[in-house]
């Protein structure tokens, strides 16, 4: 989906940066930068999307409400209120400049199934080649817990893979990421380049506004799922929009030093690439440094397509326990064999996606972790946890998997009386995450002395853990 200049830009707008907290009415001043600098990109040929939350915020302003319902049929209809008069705000400001958009409101329901994926594909594709900047929500008016995305930082991050995006901004408050609160540590130092996420320690206390359901932490989750897919994923501050296209400009400038140095070959600037044009950033030693912002590294062997809709567009029903021998089986590419299954927790049907977990040979999976209720572990202390490596497809359910674990495919027939594969998922229908700790192409953590620029700081599993118990693996 990717031009060979131009690039693929998606813009994270929470609804604290558009709607004002406690008026809750429309920051115009600032959704007319945020307009201004999408239209300019476009007009330089990138592809832009737009990820805007606010409809609930937008709601509760034109009901005169003065505080978000807690019960949930009141905020869906605050939604359905608040989504259309949000699209009007920015069909009008997008319309001052001629330029068309569109609305896509999604689910996680909605991608659930590979051919209405696909199609989210191919809209969003046929949008682009329009020329149109298409603007993507949660559908609250529909969402139950069960099916949503959760906060538009997860919503934004697999709108950027499903469109292989080049770079995700997630617009925020904050310029960028601090090893500290910097409202209340002065010293707090910019963590400014993150080159693997699972190593990160940074302050994530701030739990977002009133009006949103995100903050830093739910940021860190996105930047951990868009880099997986190779996305270069930036937290910076909303109010100055036009800093995405000077970070962008940085970044371009810093690939093409890069890929100099890797060909020995003279740099010049692309003629037809307004964000490469400043003569200024085509040599390291005149490279103008971009306003403060945190950038999150992609990886360098990203998780695309089917694999990565595998992992993070289905939600898993239950949870299929596995052997080492079996992991390694699934490494080395083989599938999913029941002999090689020790249990299975949940209740799921076939082709439904479940969670893998590995667990040690010859200990039981009979307790259950505090902090996630879902997922067993081992009664024994001494032995390693359980560790979720990936998502699978079955082809039997949960009370078939059950009778069949543990024995070699020749006896399902005898078991079930019928045997639909020998399989209990094949290889293409499992997808494993990639473990940052295992790769060992990271560089440590810079002593405290170090430059912020090139600071690689040490995210606090716990704090995400905390509040996204038993998800971390998800998007490793």
């Amino acid at each position: 989906m990717k031009g060979n200049r131009h690039l693929t830009i998606v813009i994270k707008l929470g609804s604290s940066s558009i709607v004002d907290e406690t008026t809750h009415e429309p920051k115009l001043s600032i959704l007319s930068l945020i307009v201004e600098t999408a239209v300019k990109l476009h007009k330089d040929g990138h592809r832009v999307i737009i990820v805007s939350s606010g409809a609930i915020a937008v709601g509760l302003q034109r009901m005169d409400m003065k505080k978000k319902p807690k019960r949930l049929p009141p905020i869906q209809a605050l939604a359905a209120i608040g989504q259309c008069r949000l699209m009007n705000v920015y069909d009008n400001l997008f319309g001052h400049l001629r330029q068309p958009i569109a609305q896509i409101l999604l689910t996680r329901n909605d991608i659930a199934d590979r051919t209405q994926y696909q199609n989210a594909q191919n809209t969003f594709a046929e949008l682009l080649t329009m020329g149109v900047i298409p603007i993507v929500n949660e559908n609250d008016t529909l969402a139950v817990s069960e099916i949503r995305f959760g906060d538009n930082d997860t919503l934004s991050a697999i709108t950027a893979a499903m469109v292989q995006a080049d770079y995700l901004f997630l617009m925020t408050d904050v310029d960028c990421l601090y090893d500290k609160n910097p409202r209340i540590h002065p010293d707090a130092i910019p963590i400014e380049v993150v080159e693997d996420v699972s190593t990160l320690e940074a302050d994530v206390s701030s739990a977002g506004s009133s009006l949103g359901t995100g903050g830093m932490a739910t940021k860190l989750i996105a930047a951990r799922l868009a880099t997986s897919a190779g996305v270069t994923t930036v937290i910076a501050r909303s109010s100055n929009p036009g800093n995405i296209a000077d970070v962008v400009r940085y970044c371009q400038s810093l690939k093409r030093i890069s890929l100099q140095d890797s060909s020995s070959q003279p740099l010049t600037p692309v003629d037809d690439d307004p964000l490469s044009k400043s003569t200024s950033s085509l040599q390291i030693d005149g490279l103008v440094r971009p306003p403060l912002h945190t950038r999150f590294l992609p990886d360098p062997e990203p998780i695309r397509d089917r694999s990565f809709w595998l992992l993070h567009g289905l939600a898993a029903h239950g949870t299929i326990f596995i052997d080492e021998g079996a992991h390694r089986a699934l490494v080395s590419k083989a599938g999913l064999l029941p002999v090689g299954i020790v249990d299975v927790e949940g209740h799921f049907a076939q082709q439904e996606a479940v969670r893998l977990v590995v667990v040690t040979s010859g200990h039981s999976t009979t307790s259950t972790p505090s902090n996630n209720p879902a997922m067993k572990i081992p009664a024994s202390t001494d032995v390693k946890l359980p560790i979720e490596v990936g998502r699978a497809l079955v082809n039997y359910s949960a009370s078939e998997i059950a009778r069949i674990k543990g024995l070699q495919s020749t006896q399902i027939e005898a078991v079930l009386g019928y045997a639909h594969s020998d399989y209990v998922a094949p290889r293409d229908n499992v997808s494993l995450v990639k473990n940052g700790r295992e790769k060992g192409n990271r560089p440590a953590t810079p002593t405290a002395g170090a430059s912020p620029m090139s600071r690689t700081a040490p995210v606090v599993e716990e704090v995400v853990g905390a509040r996204y118990p038993g998800t971390l693996a998800d998007f490793a």
